[in-house]
């Protein structure tokens, strides 16, 4: 039987909960399959790694409760 592709919020999910885990992963590789083919992604991962650079040039801390909130907005809290 094969395996479904990963979705669009699937993609999201894991971008918002695995930043900086090891990226060649079996789910990282999926990830970047589905990068490669859906351009909305692509651009959303993009959007997220310059907010990273961001926060890391600039040294900010996020609390806790405002991942809380964006991954709520996201449609993407367990």
């Amino acid at each position: 039987m094969k395996k479904a592709e990963i979705t669009c919020k699937e993609v999201m999910k894991h971008v918002c909960q695995s930043l900086g885990e090891n990226l060649n992963d079996e789910k990282c590789l999926e990830v970047k399959k589905h990068l490669d083919a859906c351009p909305h992604c692509r651009e959303y991962f993009k959007s997220v790694e310059i907010t990273i650079d961001c926060y890391r040039k600039y040294n900010v801390e996020v609390p806790e409760e405002a991942h809380t909130r964006l991954m709520k907005m996201l449609g993407l809290e367990e």
